[in-house]
């Protein structure tokens, strides 16, 4: 694979996580370096991951998650969004609020977002391709475009100041129903007659 496939590999695999990263910017009320890093790092690692993974898995276990990983993805970010949203509504009287910085959140936050790069792994096994570079670019790409989307998010975020956790849940979900729309609607390679 060449470096300019590759980068647009990385860019198309990095661009839910970026949309994530805003969502959890909007969220965030005082934002440190740090604060963006982390969610930033846990992106980046596990967009970087998820091709190992599905490149180790190989094309003995690909033909059981393929059918449904853009089911996972959309229950991941349809829950998380939902649960957003309800805490939102609550109040001051409600649970406690959405934090984008937990640690449990941020693994599933990730592990959502990073759904298509398993399958990305798969391809490169099937195609029997060096994945080093391609996981080294997805990896910092997703990174940088996490860090960044944090801040927007962030900086956007203060214009609104009431209900933005309801913004930032609604975006969760439509980036999962997008993932759930464009698989479903696939039509598939048919060859020969």
């Amino acid at each position: 694979m060449d470096a300019a496939t590759t980068i647009l590999l990385s860019l198309g695999l990095a661009a839910d996580a970026f949309a994530v990263a805003v969502s959890s910017g909007l969220a965030i009320k005082h934002m440190k370096v740090n604060k963006a890093l982390k969610i930033a790092l846990f992106f980046g690692v596990f967009q970087a991951l998820m091709p190992v993974i599905g490149w180790l898995i190989g094309l003995s276990f690909s033909s059981l998650i393929t059918p449904i990983d853009h089911w996972i993805a959309f229950g991941l970010l349809s829950f998380i969004g939902g649960r957003m949203i309800y805490e939102s509504l609550q109040g001051e009287e409600g649970e406690k609020k959405f934090n984008p910085l937990d640690t449990g959140t941020l693994i599933t936050l990730s592990v959502a977002t990073s759904i298509d790069a398993l399958a990305v792994g798969l391809g490169f096994a099937v195609l029997k391709d060096s994945i080093a570079l391609a996981v080294t670019a997805i990896g910092f790409i997703t990174f940088f475009l996490a860090f960044a989307g944090v801040w927007i998010g962030h900086k956007c975020g203060n214009l609104f100041a009431n209900k933005i956790e309801i913004l930032g849940g609604a975006i969760l979900i439509f980036i999962g129903s997008r993932i759930l729309f464009l698989h479903l609607t696939e039509v598939p390679l048919v060859i020969g007659h």
